[in-house]
């Protein structure tokens, strides 16, 4: 551990430090979190809606999880994760994963990194909707109206995860 780190407070997932002063969240134990832009054979985004308690609301996002997470091993690639989050999430599998970029969803507020990757040639194999305690809806929206879809459910008050416009931003662009 960094000696110049600070443990604050540790829960069951997330730990609260202090370094240089600066107070952030860190995800023990975990190798990273995932994004998945996966386009179907039909030319529809996948997204998912599931209920968020730190903002009180369903969000809208892209399939997501950790790598690392209790429901695999603490040394998962990142690739890998990224597939079984989309399976377990969505029902759909992908042939490859391309990763597209990595960076800090929050850099102010906590030290996780996201790897976005693009899932190729999807086939279903299942209902999607997560494991046991998840309750997710799966949304496959048509990849040329995905923009005006988006835009309504925020007019309609929905919270829309802003890494789903960067995934819509790559799955525009193969």
């Amino acid at each position: 551990m960094d000696p110049r780190v600070r443990e604050l407070y540790a829960g069951r997932h997330l730990r609260l430090v202090v370094r240089n002063g600066w107070e952030f969240v860190e995800r023990p134990g975990i190798r990273g979190i995932v994004l998945v832009v996966a386009v179907t054979p039909g030319d529809r985004l996948l997204l998912v809606e599931q209920r968020r308690e730190p903002v009180d609301a369903n969000v809208l996002e892209l399939p997501a999880g950790l790598a690392g997470d209790a429901e695999s091993p603490a040394d998962e690639p990142l690739e890998e994760a990224a597939r079984r989050e989309l399976v377990e999430e969505t029902g759909w599998d992908a042939k490859t994963m391309e990763r597209l970029t990595s960076g800090p969803p929050s850099a102010g507020v906590t030290s996780e990194v996201v790897t976005f990757f693009r899932a190729r040639g999807l086939s279903r194999v299942g209902a999607g909707g997560g494991v046991a305690g998840e309750a997710i809806t799966v949304h496959e929206i048509p990849l040329a109206t995905a923009e005006e879809f988006l835009r309504e459910r925020e007019a309609g008050g929905a919270l829309v995860d802003p890494k789903v416009w960067a995934g819509l931003w790559f799955a525009l662009r193969p």
